[in-house]
């Protein structure tokens, strides 16, 4: 964790328990060390932050490329060592760049739905995320995030003072998938990435908040 990302990190943890009086759940469920992908559902601007502030180990991130040449926010986004992705959020270059995080032992964090929820809802997740798995050797631990939609949604102009909460749920690690994605066709490796992806995307709506005491 270098010295920009520490600092970040630190007000980040700040305005996370204060204004939005944030709770996390099962954060061991993310190995300390080694490659470990986390996917999680995407309400808000908040989401990356909030998973990132939860943890000790340092993430990385995407962001969209044309984010890197605006000054200041390019410096941050390069000493964070984020990856640059294209629109559609993949790319060669995108790619690459997770590939090498993982293989160099990092966290990365991935949205499987592509994009913001426009309703608060769970999304349908796109292949990306299956073709990343499958290429990697990397646990796939999912995250569900609650109230940052309601506390800074595509519907909210400034972020509103609403408890948010990140639950992390039980790892998976797909061997069979890559075991059988190294042999097959190119049409059933294409059903392979959605199947994958569809099941993490399942996996992140089975994590649920604990019950409250009534």
């Amino acid at each position: 964790m270098n010295f920009s990302y520490f600092v970040s990190w630190c007000v980040f943890r700040l305005v996370f328990a204060t204004y939005f009086r944030w709770r996390i759940y099962d954060r061991e469920r993310v190995p300390k060390d080694g490659p470990v992908i986390l996917a999680a559902n995407h309400a808000s601007f908040l989401d990356p932050p909030l998973v990132g502030a939860s943890l000790s180990r340092p993430l990385n991130y995407l962001a969209r490329d044309t984010l890197f040449p605006v000054p200041v926010v390019g410096w941050l986004l390069r000493t964070w060592k984020v990856v640059p992705v294209d629109r559609d959020g993949g790319g060669a270059a995108g790619l690459r760049g997770i590939f090498d995080r993982l293989l160099n032992g990092g966290a990365i964090l991935l949205f499987p739905e592509g994009t913001r929820t426009r309703d608060g809802q769970l999304q349908s997740s796109r292949s990306g995320i299956g073709l990343v798995v499958i290429k990697s050797d990397a646990p796939v631990v999912p995250v569900r995030i609650f109230g940052t939609y309601e506390a800074y949604g595509r519907h909210v102009p400034f972020p509103r003072p609403r408890r948010v909460t990140v639950k992390f749920g039980p790892p998976l690690h797909f061997q069979e998938l890559r075991a059988e994605a190294k042999t097959c066709s190119k049409p059933r490796l294409k059903e392979i990435y959605q199947q994958v992806a569809a099941e993490i995307m399942a996996a992140i709506g089975r994590v649920e908040l604990p019950a409250t005491r009534g």
